[in-house]
This record gives C-alpha cells, structure tokens and sequence, in this order.
C-alpha cells in the first residue's frame, strides 16, 4: 500500500502532483461552496429578511469569478502538462519490450522468441513498452508506475518508465474488452540488474505464438473469445490438451462420454450443439459449416493434433 501511494516509477511523481493539487482546490470549493449555501440560506432566510430587495450587475464579483476560475484551471493545466510530457519523451537507451493485448491475457515480448506472461524488467532502468493488440482495444495499466496507455489495433502506441523500486506490481487492462476484461491481469517484477539478466538468459525460447496456420484460423473466426488456450474457463470449453481427451458431452438422446479426436473435432465446429460438453449451455455457438471447411478446418485440428504432442 506503501509503494501504491508514493509510486514506484520515475513518473510517479508529477503524476502525483497533478492529482494532489487538483483534489485539494476541489475539495476547498467543496466545503467552501457547501458553507456559503449553509449560510446563505440562514442568513438570507424570511425570518430574518421581511422586505428582500432585487439587485442586478456587480462588476467586480464578475471579474472574481472569471479571472480566479481561469486561473485554477491554468494551473491544473502547468501540473497535468508537467506530469504529461516526461510520459511522451522516451530516453535513447530504453530497453525495448512488446507489450501483446489478447482476449484476455497480456505477454511480453523481449525479442528472439522469448514471450514472458508477466512484465520483468531491472531495477533503474528504462523500459520501453510497445503496445500491440491481437483483436479488440485494450488499455495497459499500472497502477504504481502511474502510467497507462490504449492498446489499439493497427495503431502504433508506446509508453515508458523508469523504475525506482524494487519488487511485484499489479498490471489491469482499463479498456473493457469482452466478458472477461476483469480477468486480464499480470505482473510487474523489478529485479535488480544481474538477477535480470539471469532470468532472460533462462528465459525459454517459445516464440510470440505457435507457428500453426490453425490458430490463425481460429483467431480469425473469433474462436478465443470463448475458448481460452490457458485452460480458464469462460463462455467455451478450454482448447488446452483438447486433442485426446475424453469428455461428457449432452446430446437429445442423453449424456455420453467422447473423445476429442479428428471427427469429433470437426462436428464441434460444423455442428456444435449436437454434443454440448457438460456444464457448458447449447445455443451459444452457432453452426460454422458455411464459414469453415475445407482446408481451414483441417488446419484447426492439425492444430490441436500438434500442440497435443508438444506435450
């Protein structure tokens, strides 16, 4: 809670600064509007004020109101700007990093086939997140490093930090983005610089995704946004360790066991409410016979059937 209240990034502070100083004319307006109402309404009451009078144009009160307002807001303008622009101005020597937003999970890329599911990075030194998204807009957020910025598809957005304390810090994506938006969370790790390079050298080469035209295909029919690949449960059934398995399934005739080989793959998808997978709800996907066949389809279980013996 510490850390979450004085940062743990170098732009932490103006960030702070600008919220401070906002919060605080807004909280003195507050209490001095709620006393002037208080006192207007006892000292200007009937009781008091038998033969009230109408008065019109006061000059001055005018130019109080104009001028003090514009002022304040200059001034929240000087703080938000001087907390602002640092975030824009990335130092020559960051460490580049590519920030991956999916439904709904974060990776980071550090480059030559090394993929992480949380953020390492060392301790004092600058990090450059380039943010890409995979389908719909997403909004990298870390909350003790203050900074946050859209992950849009097809748009190129960056943003970066410096940090200045050492350990684990939360990571949200602030862009709903489908039903399990509220799950899409990760990690920061700060490690000091030699126990940074360790674990990048440890790092295994996994490469940003399987190089497998069949999830591409199911990318591209948004066949993740109900099926998750890390084995979660969401809308689907999980694809992890799909190819073999053997699950209940509900059909009009009653339950039954299959196995999640070639065929039964295929009609999962051409006619998916046949056999529903038991404690999942028929009716929610739709027959995709007239979308994926052919060649596509083979993909999709020559998917499966690959990442089944990667095990």
């Amino acid at each position: 809670m510490e850390t979450l209240l004085s940062g743990a990034s170098n732009l932490a502070a103006g960030v702070d600064k600008a919220f401070y100083f906002i919060f605080a004319i807004s909280f003195l307006f507050t209490i001095a509007i709620t006393v002037l109402m208080i006192y207007i309404l006892i000292h200007f009451s009937r009781k008091k004020i038998k033969n009230p009078q109408q008065f019109t144009g006061n000059t001055k009160l005018e130019i109080v109101w104009t001028v003090v307002p514009l002022i304040i807001v200059l001034m929240m303008f000087y703080y938000g700007m001087e907390g602002f622009s640092p975030m824009r101005k990335v130092p020559a020597n960051a460490m580049q990093i590519k920030a991956i937003g999916r439904m709904w999970e974060w990776r980071f890329d550090y480059g030559n086939g090394k993929v992480s599911k949380e953020l390492v990075v060392p301790y004092l030194r600058n990090v450059k997140m380039n943010l890409v998204s995979e389908d719909v807009n997403h909004s990298l957020f870390i909350p003790a490093f203050r900074v946050k910025e859209d992950v849009i598809p097809g748009y190129k957005n960056y943003l970066w930090f410096r940090p200045i304390t050492k350990g684990k810090f939360d990571i949200f994506c602030s862009e709903y983005c489908g039903l399990a938006h509220s799950a899409m969370t990760s990690k920061v790790i700060v490690l000091d610089s030699l126990e940074f390079d360790k674990w990048l050298a440890d790092l295994k080469v996994t490469g940003p995704e399987p190089d497998l035209p069949g999830l591409a295909v199911m990318k591209a029919n948004a066949c993740l946004t109900c099926h998750s690949l890390d084995g979660s449960k969401i809308i689907g059934p999980t694809f992890k360790g799909l190819y073999g398995t053997k699950r209940v399934v509900v059909t009009d005739q009653g339950e039954k066991t299959v196995e999640a080989f070639d065929d039964y793959i295929k009609k999962s998808i051409l006619d998916p409410n046949a056999e529903v997978v038991k404690g999942f709800n028929k009716g929610l996907m739709q027959p995709y016979k007239d979308v994926i066949k052919g060649e596509d389809l083979e993909k999709i279980v020559d998917y499966f059937r690959k990442t089944s013996e990667q095990k």
